[in-house]
């Protein structure tokens, strides 16, 4: 190294200079590419291996460092099947020159705004037993099933949610998601729960609430067609016939961007299930 900065002209010094920003703008675009889809959490998981990995050597702990050695043998291939998905996505938007164009924001204003259009048409749909299921998206990305549907990229408007719901409508019979401020797409395609505790009662709509809210943390709004009742899912579990004060006050407690999670959503589930059969 110090040979390097002791030889080094101007020259090389401006080409290393360029070369290092290519390099790190194009990881910034990767990371860029891959967030807001589930590949951010595995790629934490990977992170926690390596670091795993570094302190077993580190303390030359012998078993440790040779099941991370068995483990990283086949990463390479383990990474190329988990992050298919992303790195066709990768590809193609390569092919279509638009790998760095992609941009998106997260705006969290005006949430009571948001979440009044939301329970307004939840409130109409709910009266007129019309079907309808809404996915918020939050930390863990839901892009692929965004793409699954009709882009929208619109403003919540309870109206636009009625009439995207509205039976024998081209969208009706997918789910709208709901990205930050945005309605992102709708018509989309969610995975169906496998979970065979799921009451016989329960239908598609109800089974692809519970579905999202297993693979991600996204909250699942249901209304359903056949009662007009409203239910809500999250991290797997559903509650049904919720009514409206609940409703807007889970709404604001979990799209608040400074409230924190899973134990609060178990044992508010649980009360409210609890609450269900006294």
């Amino acid at each position: 190294m110090g040979t390097y900065f002791a030889d080094a002209t101007w020259h090389d010094w401006i080409k290393d200079i360029i070369d290092v920003g290519i390099v790190a703008f194009i990881i910034y675009k990767m990371m860029e590419l891959v967030r807001g889809t589930r590949a951010v959490q595995l790629l934490k998981g990977i992170f926690v291996l390596v670091a795993t990995w570094a302190v077993s050597s580190w303390f030359d702990l012998y078993t440790l460092k040779w099941l991370m050695n068995q483990m990283f043998t086949f990463g390479i291939v383990t990474v190329l099947i988990i992050f298919q998905p992303e790195l066709r996505r990768v590809l193609e938007q390569l092919g279509r020159g638009k790998l760095f164009s992609r941009s998106s924001s997260m705006d969290g204003s005006g949430l009571s705004e948001q979440i009044d259009e939301i329970i307004r048409a939840v409130r109409s749909m709910a009266k007129r037993k019309v079907g309808a299921l809404i996915v918020f998206e939050r930390k863990t990305g839901v892009t692929e099933m965004i793409e699954s549907g009709i882009a929208l990229e619109s403003k919540i408007s309870s109206e636009l949610l009625m009439n995207i719901f509205t039976p024998n409508s081209p969208l009706h019979d997918g789910a709208v998601i709901i990205r930050g401020s945005q309605i992102m797409a709708a018509g989309c395609y969610l995975p169906l729960s496998e979970n065979p505790f799921i009451s016989k009662e329960l239908g598609t709509r109800h089974r692809a609430a519970i579905g999202v809210s297993e693979v991600s943390d996204a909250i699942s709004l249901i209304v359903s067609e056949e009662t007009g009742q409203v239910s809500l899912s999250i991290n797997g579990l559903i509650v049904r016939d919720i009514n409206e004060e609940s409703l807007i006050s889970k709404l604001h407690e979990e799209l608040s961007p400074d409230k924190d999670t899973v134990k609060k959503e178990f044992n508010w589930f649980k009360r409210k299930k609890e609450e269900d059969h006294g």
